[in-house]
């Protein structure tokens, strides 16, 4: 049995400034933005958030399947998925189009500027998640409204437990689809801007969205995360870093452990711990999918984090 991870696959140029946006940014003049950064370093990566979490549960050991829709481009990122051993059987190619495009512009404090385009990824899937054969469970992650619509449909008809991250993607849900995704999701996973955004939109409260579902994250950077679960509330802290390189798909690194975890059938205090662990691991690396992941690393740093053995 997989983890079915529907969401985006994505070339990310990543463009680093030196200086710090705020320096270039007036207030008063907004209204008639016109700015240029110039950028010394220029990297090419494959991204995208189900690209990023499949990296990821690849790397611990597990069996991800992917479901995605790409452009005529692909052929550089497929074969990188294949060396990885990733199965890729339910991944569209709409002829025509680009695969989705992600532009990122950090600045030295980490703050970022990011232009996307959606590319084959605004087409819904070809494939139904049926397909992937007996599936443990799925993470509905970023890749077009309406695909996210239809997966959560069809994956609820087929009985299979599916964790609904919104991600940027948010505001481009009704309020009704919100409380209808919410209502079909066994977890919830938000950072702590989505969750504001979340409860602004649909009037629901932090307890009441944990209420809603079998486990609610709530990421926040540096700070660590709060999970909720069976009427508990734990504070996860963040693990340490070596260094502060890159937070490009950090994020997505946390989702795989509560995702590789969650298979395993670890409580979801493990699940988090886990997966703070990962973000920071990646979070010394550049781009999305070049940090290396090793068991015994991981089991270290989780000690060293938590004072507990990790159940890897």
């Amino acid at each position: 049995m997989s983890v079915l991870v529907c969401g985006s696959l994505a070339y990310d140029t990543l463009l680093h400034f030196d200086g710090a946006f705020s320096d270039h940014l007036l207030p008063d003049q907004l209204h008639k933005l016109s700015v240029c950064f110039k950028v010394p370093r220029l990297r090419r990566e494959f991204g995208g958030c189900a690209g990023n979490i499949v990296y990821n549960l690849r790397a611990l050991g597990g069996h991800p399947c992917l479901l995605a829709s790409v452009g005529e481009d692909f052929a550089p990122y497929q074969a990188h998925l294949d060396a990885l051993g990733v199965d890729s059987r339910l991944v569209r190619t709409v002829p025509g189009q680009y695969t989705a495009q992600c532009f990122i512009t950090s600045d030295q404090a980490d703050n970022q500027i990011t232009a996307f385009h959606p590319g084959a990824m605004d087409n819904p899937p070809a494939a139904h998640p049926s397909a992937a054969g007996p599936l443990q469970l799925a993470i509905l992650a970023p890749g077009g409204p309406q695909s996210t619509l239809q997966l959560a449909d069809e994956l609820s008809a087929l009985g299979v437990p599916f964790m609904f991250d919104p991600g940027q993607e948010l505001p481009l849900f009704s309020v009704e689809q919100l409380h209808a995704l919410i209502a079909r999701a066994r977890w919830l996973a938000l950072n702590d801007y989505e969750s504001e955004l979340l409860m602004q939109r649909t009037g629901l409260d932090v307890a009441q969205l944990a209420a809603r579902v079998a486990g609610l994250v709530i990421t926040r950077g540096g700070q660590g995360s709060d999970l909720y679960a069976d009427g508990q509330h734990w504070r996860v802290p963040a693990a340490a870093a070596d260094a502060i390189v890159d937070p490009t798909g950090c994020g997505d690194a946390y989702r795989a452990g509560l995702l590789h975890g969650l298979a395993q059938g670890w409580p979801w205090l493990d699940c988090g711990r886990l997966a703070s662990v990962l973000g920071a691991i990646k979070i010394a690396s550049r781009g999305g999918q070049n940090h290396p992941l090793n068991h015994d690393d991981i089991r270290q740093r989780y000690q060293t984090a938590f004072g507990e053995p990790c159940p890897l």
